[in-house]
């Protein structure tokens, strides 16, 4: 069969170089469009519940609402974990589903569970599904600082109200959280002893301040020839609205809420702080959906942060740059580019000093770019990302990507000179069918042994198989593709090139060539008549590598070097925010 393919493309050599030139075009445009992310899809299916439960303190929010929330949903079908968070007015719990669920069906089952859980939960408590988002979904952290015009108070408002729903409107957006700076409130100061002059009670001030925010419909306005539709809107725009809202009616005069309490914007206590370089700022984090495109979602929301600028004070400045998970991305793919390139400029010197001849190496180089192509449109049929674990794969591989090639030029260089020295040389073709098919069942038996090294990284449980299967992957789809090409285009090409050429017809090998098999001679009469002491030898280094490695230790992954630190501080429970405000801030400070 293999000899039947070598056949096939020595007989349409210009149907497999068009075909070679295709995939190379297709396959680079096609590369160009798969999502690029930190790390393949590790998300074990989860759904978030998150219910606020105003007033309450950690212990009843896990008694009154975290529990029965756990308990309705560990029986769930499919669910392998449930855990939880109680603070002080939140519960968050968290549902895990097995590896392979359809995290859309799981959101189906935990919405059925929490119907039936409403029951139990206090009256003003209403759990909600959080947005889907990745395992690696921060993609960025925005920051926000003014200066002496605007204050803290408009500086969150602009983040709620102006970014925060610009950028949830960006295509591949999970959740946009933001923290820091005064939440915009309207707040009723009600003073005792002026409710009291007006004998005004609390609940009649709470059911004003209720009842002038409050919009409704009135029906309709019947007329011969139209209808109007008539709104009663009630909806508080100021604080002049709240405050002549009317508590009840008086004689001669209502008693409105301005004569009994003082209204005011104010912010709530505060469960959160923000800082860029020890000055207080606020921080918008964005979280990405599952399988977007990290560089793309990141280039999108640079824009919208440009088109909103004119929007804001000119005294509002924004940082995009505290923390861009793009910077990751961008290190690895540089570091492949990187792999590709020496190992592109080594193969072009090992093979000209190994065969004095720049032909050779050109026709063996074009395994390199082929392989990538044909591996990336692969990528994309079985939907995989482009991420750490996929480049490196890949740049394990580059190394190896020209060894089939090298072993089928090499051999059809040799099999043309000795043809050249005949008296009636056979046709070029021909020799070159014969070459390729002598080496064609050595390339195959290196290749599939070299294979079944990563097939165990196949069977690998958990969330290690989900981060390694993708290295493995791409490193068993390259080899594979590097094969094929090696079995096809480059016999085609050696075909085109080799035949006709000078150096065929100079004798003997290359001086560095004669050189190396000079020391080769001598060290093998060396080994053979040292054989005792040569085994000893090794033995001894095999003895020291193990000892050396039981004592190396072990780590899950190698430390990534993203060029950042994070430092952590920790302070004992109860300490205010105030306190881990200004301790963060002085470490801050320590470090710049």
């Amino acid at each position: 069969m293999l000899d039947a393919l070598i056949r096939f493309s020595l007989k349409n050599r210009a149907f497999v170089i068009v075909a070679a030139l295709a995939v190379a075009v297709y396959g680079g445009y096609r590369g160009s469009q798969i999502p690029v992310d930190v790390f393949p899809d590790l998300n074990r299916p989860t759904v978030t519940v998150m219910a606020e439960a105003h007033g309450l303190a950690p212990e009843e929010v896990e008694t009154l609402v975290s529990f029965p929330i756990e308990s309705s949903l560990n029986g769930a079908s499919g669910v392998i974990r449930v855990r939880s968070a109680s603070a002080v007015g939140l519960s968050i719990v968290w549902i895990e589903f097995d590896w392979g669920s359809d995290i859309y069906r799981a959101r189906q089952i935990v919405s059925e569970k929490l119907q039936l859980v409403r029951s139990r939960l206090p009256a003003d408590v209403n759990p909600v599904l959080a947005p889907i988002t990745s395992i690696m979904g921060e993609v960025l952290l925005i920051g926000m600082q003014a200066g002496q015009t605007t204050s803290p108070m408009d500086l969150r408002t602009a983040a709620d109200w102006l970014i925060r729903p610009r950028l949830l409107a960006v295509s591949g957006v999970a959740q946009v959280t933001v923290m820091g700076g005064e939440m915009k409130q309207f707040h009723v100061l009600t003073s005792p002893e002026r409710m009291a002059r007006h004998d005004v009670t609390l609940d009649e001030v709470t059911r004003a301040v209720e009842r002038s925010n409050h919009a409704t419909g009135g029906g309709f306005l019947l007329d011969k020839d139209r209808e109007s539709v008539i709104r009663i809107v009630g909806r508080a725009e100021s604080l002049d609205d709240i405050a002549s809202t009317v508590v009840r009616p008086g004689d001669p005069v209502p008693i409105t809420i301005r004569e009994v309490a003082d209204v005011q914007f104010a912010a709530p206590v505060k469960r959160g702080e923000g800082s860029i370089n020890a000055s207080p700022a606020v921080i918008i984090s964005v979280q990405k959906q599952p399988g977007a495109d990290t560089l793309k979602l990141t280039a999108d929301i640079d824009r919208t942060l440009e088109e909103i600028k004119s929007s804001l004070p000119t005294d509002v400045t924004l940082n995009a740059d505290i923390f861009r998970q793009q910077r990751f991305i961008d290190a690895a793919i540089a570091n492949v580019i990187e792999a590709i390139r020496d190992g592109t400029i080594w193969v072009v010197v090992v093979l000209f000093l190994f065969l004095w001849n720049l032909r050779v190496s050109l026709v063996t180089l074009t395994a390199i770019p082929l392989s990538v192509v044909i591996s990336a449109l692969i990528f994309d049929f079985l939907g995989l990302t482009i991420n750490t674990m996929t480049l490196g794969g890949l740049a394990v591989a580059i190394g190896e990507l020209v060894d089939d090639s090298i072993v089928d030029v090499e051999n059809v260089f040799r099999r043309l000179k000795e043809n050249w020295a005949k008296p009636k040389p056979d046709p070029a073709i021909l020799v070159v069918f014969r070459a390729s098919s002598e080496v064609r069942g050595s390339i195959v038996y290196a290749t599939i042994v070299v294979l079944i090294v990563v097939l165990p990284l196949f069977a690998l449980p958990g969330l290690e198989g989900r981060l390694f299967a993708p290295l493995a992957l791409s490193y068993l789809i390259t080899l594979v593709a590097s094969l094929v090409v090696s079995l096809t285009v480059t016999p085609v090409l050696a075909s085109y090139v080799l035949p006709g050429a000078k150096f065929l017809s100079k004798p003997g090998d290359p001086a560095f060539l004669r050189f190396l098999k000079w020391l080769d001679t001598r060290i093998l009469r060396f080994s053979l008549k040292h054989t005792k002491q040569v085994l000893l030898a090794v033995l001894l280094l095999v003895v020291i590598s193990l000892a050396t490695l039981a004592g190396m230790g072990g780590e899950f992954l190698p430390e990534f070097n993203e060029g950042t630190l994070t430092i952590a501080a920790s302070c004992p429970p109860g300490t205010s925010l105030a306190e881990s405000d200004r301790i963060g801030r002085r470490v801050e400070e320590l470090l710049r």
